[in-house]
């Protein structure tokens, strides 16, 4: 075989293999879809391949168990913590990258080791100043333990594509009159978007997904979708096909969030890669 020939067949079988690979990841979420539009006896049937699509589990969760209430939650919950994040974050992480302080790194360290934290080694102390202050089952305890995480993560993120800047863009807007905060908003800002918005899906994700608080610091009012799911067990059995359903509509915002910014995210996931 010439040597053209053996780079299409190297081409091709490592193809089918990311294609595969491909499947295998998609293949979960594709399962649950099926069985969200299934009924109970179908469900339980293994033997049953193909059968007719029903939208009685959506038709259940939506009238019966509030689920639109809980999907409401989530979303203020998500954004007002990733909104909240990216501000202070990104002030923060402008002090990280422009300012040289003693032990800077140490600190910066210190920040990320925040991030460290499992949520099960802090959520019985939120619950205590929750309980306290009276904050438990609300929106505001939960916007403030993902800002709390989210903060974090969004400083070391943001500092990376600050520094990736050069300064002398932001020296030129100070030598035509701007202030440090102009030469921030007007010149740095629209270089750093990409970067905004990378970090700011993976906010929302880390915001939407959150179990541990949402399960320990919440009961009805402010119950968000993952914690819904918890529901659907029971003493006669689970309920897997309101289960899927609700998994169907947790997962489909982030994916079309995630869809509509794919640019911009991969352009942050890849800015500053290369210099030249």
């Amino acid at each position: 075989m010439s040597r053209k020939g053996k780079r299409r067949a190297a081409s091709i079988l490592r193809g089918v293999f990311l294609l595969l690979v491909c499947l295998v990841c998609l293949f979960p979420f594709v399962w649950m879809i099926m069985v969200s539009l299934r009924n109970r006896v179908d469900i339980l049937d293994p033997t049953k391949i193909f059968v007719v699509p029903t939208l009685k589990n959506y038709e259940a969760i939506i009238e019966q168990s509030n689920i639109l209430d809980f999907f409401k939650n989530s979303l203020i919950i998500a954004v007002i913590s990733t909104l909240i994040s990216l501000v202070v974050g990104s002030f923060a992480a402008y002090g990280f990258a422009r300012y040289n302080w003693k032990k800077r790194e140490d600190r910066a360290f210190w920040v990320l080791s925040q991030k460290f934290l499992p949520p099960m080694a802090v959520v019985i102390p939120y619950f205590m100043m929750a309980s306290m202050a009276g904050l438990l089952d609300t929106r505001l305890v939960l916007i403030i333990c993902y800002t709390t995480f989210n903060i974090p993560f969004t400083i070391w993120m943001m500092r990376g594509f600050i520094e990736d800047m050069p300064i002398e863009l932001e020296e030129a807007g100070w030598v035509d009159g701007c202030s440090r905060f102009q030469g921030m908003y007007k010149i740095l800002l629209p270089l750093i978007t990409p970067g905004l918005v990378a970090t700011s899906i993976f906010c929302v994700i880390n915001s939407w997904n959150e179990f541990v608080f949402a399960n320990f610091l919440t009961s009805i009012q402010a119950k968000t979708i993952p914690t819904s799911v918890m529901m659907y067990l029971s003493v006669s059995g689970v309920k897997w096909g309101e289960m899927a359903a609700t998994g169907v509509l947790a997962v489909l915002p982030v994916l079309l969030f995630a869809v509509i910014v794919q640019k911009h995210m991969i352009r942050g996931l890849t800015f500053g890669s290369v210099k030249g």
